[in-house]
């Protein structure tokens, strides 16, 4: 198990490294989180919905992602609130507090397995008695069952120990699969000695002897500058420092936390075509944006100043939790007539998700699935209406675009009234298909009609799932060089 000081420190990124790195060694590895909170999640080929995190490390192992390597997932849907979404299906909303207020379980004994042991969730949404604990623990049995090693990923810090006696994620986890724990410190954000050492000595006796090891990550600078404190840090914390890892700028692998979105370009660039992604309170799924990024012919950037919007050539509502929500701080932001401005000037307005709901005519929620909003008029770029349903679709799909086959996956609340993967009418496009811009063929589509230079464009040569393997490589090369892979072989055989 990768677990971590604190959230962003890395977790996701190197239990998707040695995903990548036990497949090359010959094993047959799978990942694991128990409970993930991300709004950026993905579906899996039965059509169930599983955080990104969990489908990139799969997609890192080699294999099909399924929903037993993420049984438990939370996708925020307001400051308080979280869809719960269990083996791959939502069952209901529920109030943080009440969620965390769960009948707390036992601590931990000396006699091993406390599966039995979680707490159970009674309440408004969720239908009945669900023991969470039992839930996530047998769907790591299964997937134990077929492969091999399971790499494991905690969630936040595993020093939160007001939490200790709710948790699912972490050392619990842990404990229940007999865990090897690799704790990971983020030097890049300062004080990584108190952090490493606050964590280890915040845990148990019991969880303490399970934490085998440390890497630290991020580091920017010689390494060497590091050495003394390398020792020092193991003399204090009492378990060996495996590797310091450096930061890298130069792999791309899809992020999954809404941290990430704090790094990306925010600003008009001369020169380039401009995409703006509209910035909504709730964007989901902004891994939609990761190929058009790295097209050498683009600066897209993140925005919900009114003016760019207007500057922008191309301007992308992007998908959403709360639709309704979202289109009514559009209104009141300006936003909503800054992207009917600029489509009334000739500027591309693409939606997905929740931004083609709310480019249609109108967006109704008569059963308050998403809130008290019941209705509001959309930016009537689209002849659509939509209206908010119990069910939720996920599905991943072929479709064609400009006469070639392309590939994505929907998730979506609601139901339009069309049977079109993709509507395009004049300068507008709306699709529900997420990865809709990872496809070759929309991408040159978009920027011929802006008419930049040929010889520029991303090579689509080699496509998208190539350059993901080809990334996943890079990825396991750097924590290869970085992290001693014999030391971590070691720590499993014993």
């Amino acid at each position: 198990m990768f677990a971590g000081t604190g959230s962003d420190v890395g977790k996701s990124i190197l239990a998707a490294a040695f995903c990548r790195i036990f497949k090359q060694d010959g094993y047959h590895p799978a990942p694991f989180k128990a409970q993930n909170m991300a709004l950026n999640s993905y579906a899996t080929p039965e059509g169930l919905e599983i955080g990104r995190a969990q489908a990139v490390q799969a997609e890192a192992a080699g294999i099909p992602c399924h929903t037993d390597m993420n049984p438990l997932l939370l996708k925020p849907s307001s400051d308080h609130t979280s869809q719960v979404v269990l083996n791959g299906k939502p069952i209901g909303n529920k109030d943080a507090y009440d969620y965390w207020r769960a009948s707390p379980c036992p601590p931990p004994s000396r006699g091993g397995n406390q599966a039995h042991a979680l707490p159970s969730l009674l309440g408004e949404g969720l239908g009945e008695r669900l023991d969470f604990r039992a839930e996530v623990c047998a769907a790591f049995d299964r997937l134990a069952a077929k492969y091999h090693p399971i790499v494991m990923e905690g969630a936040g810090s595993i020093a939160e120990i007001n939490l200790r006696n709710r948790d699912l994620v972490n050392m619990s986890m842990a404990r229940h699969a007999k865990a090897d724990v690799i704790l990971v410190g983020d030097i890049d954000r300062g004080g990584v000695f108190a952090s490493v050492y606050g964590s280890i000595a915040l845990q148990t006796p019991e969880d303490r002897k399970l934490i085998k090891g440390v890497i630290i990550n991020k580091f920017r600078g010689d390494m060497r500058l590091f050495d003394e404190g390398r020792k020092m840090m193991e003399d204090v914390c009492g378990v060996p420092v495996l590797g310091v890892v450096p930061y890298f700028k130069d792999i791309y692998i899809e992020e999954e936390d809404s941290v990430s979105l704090e790094k990306k370009q925010r600003e008009i660039a001369e020169g380039k075509v401009n995409v703006a992604v509209v910035l909504l309170r709730h964007i989901s799924n902004f891994t939609d944006f990761d190929t058009l990024e790295r097209d050498p012919r683009v600066n897209l950037f993140y925005t919900n100043n009114v003016a760019d919007i207007q500057r922008a050539d191309i301007i992308v509502l992007p998908g959403t939790k709360a639709t309704l929500d979202d289109l009514l701080e559009l209104r009141r932001n300006g936003c909503a007539q800054a992207i009917q401005r600029a489509h009334r000037d000739g500027k591309m307005v693409i939606g997905i998700c929740g931004g083609y709901q709310m480019l249609g005519q109108m967006v109704s929620d008569p059963d308050g699935i998403e809130g008290t909003v019941a209705c509001l008029p959309g930016l009537d770029l689209l002849p659509i209406h939509t209206t908010m349903t119990p069910e939720k679709t996920t599905r991943q799909v072929t479709f064609l675009f400009e006469g070639q086959s392309c590939q994505g996956y929907e998730i979506h609340q609601g139901v339009s009234d069309t049977d079109q993967s993709v509507m395009q009418t004049d300068h507008c496009i709306g699709t529900y298909i997420h990865g809709f811009l990872d496809n070759a063929p929309v991408i040159d589509y978009l920027l011929s009609e802006k008419g930049t230079v040929n010889s520029e464009k991303l090579d689509t040569a080699l496509s998208y799932a190539d350059f993901k393997e080809e990334q996943y490589d890079k990825l396991a090369a750097h924590v290869r060089q970085y992290v001693d892979i014999d030391k971590i072989y070691e720590i499993l055989r014993y």
